[in-house]
This record gives C-alpha cells, sequence and structure tokens, in this order.
C-alpha cells in the first residue's frame, strides 16, 4: 500500500514538472502585420499614420498575458534589429499612439525578466 502511495505522489510531481509554462497565443506575424504601418515612422521620423497608431492600439489590446506581451517583447526587439529603428523614434511612438508599454522597443531589452 505505501509503495502505491509513493508511485502516486512520484506520478504526481512529475505531471506538475511537466505541466506546461504558459504559452503566448501571439505570434511575431501577428506582431508585424500589426506594426507593418509603422515602420517608416520608426526608421526616419514624421507623422504617426491612424494605421500606425491603429495597429499599435491592437497589438497593445491582443498582448494580455505575461506569455504574450513577453512573446510581443521579443518580436519587437527582433524586428528593432533587423530594420534598423531608430531608437528614439521607437521610444516615442507608444506616446504618439495613446500607449503605454512597460518595455523599451530596444535590441537591448531582456523581455524575459520583464512580468507584467
Amino acid at each position: 500500500m505505501a509503495g502505491i502511495k509513493v508511485a502516486c505522489l512520484v506520478l504526481m510531481c512529475m505531471a506538475v514538472v511537466a505541466a506546461p509554462i504558459a504559452q503566448a497565443t501571439i505570434s511575431c506575424g501577428q506582431v508585424t502585420s500589426k506594426l507593418a504601418p509603422c515602420i517608416n515612422f520608426l526608421r526616419f521620423g514624421g507623422p504617426v499614420s491612424g494605421g500606425c497608431c491603429g495597429g499599435v492600439r491592437a497589438l497593445v489590446a491582443a498582448a494580455q498575458s505575461t506569455a504574450d506581451k513577453q512573446a510581443a517583447c521579443n518580436c519587437l526587439k527582433s524586428a528593432a534589429g533587423a530594420i534598423k529603428f531608430n531608437p528614439t523614434n521607437a521610444a516615442a511612438l507608444p506616446g504618439k499612439c495613446g500607449v503605454r508599454i512597460p518595455y523599451k522597443i530596444s535590441t537591448s531589452t531582456n523581455c524575459a525578466s520583464i512580468r507584467f
């Protein structure tokens, strides 16, 4: 009888360890498609289009969980390096669109350390 209890305890511990960590439901494809209208502003500055701000707001609304926000952060970090964002423009974008994000859009942001 004690052996069965131990076996059940071991199986329960294995199930807890093997339980999936929260998975992001937002993809980099979604992030980049929502921010595609912002590329000119991010690279060169100038006026922010309505389509850009609409995409930024939709992205903020879609990324509600910690996993989603970290995934969006990682996608933005990769995109910042790939298309050479102007860091000043990237920092200004959320404010210009009337939203707040709890991290800096930068290639140096540690998205894994951010807790939301």
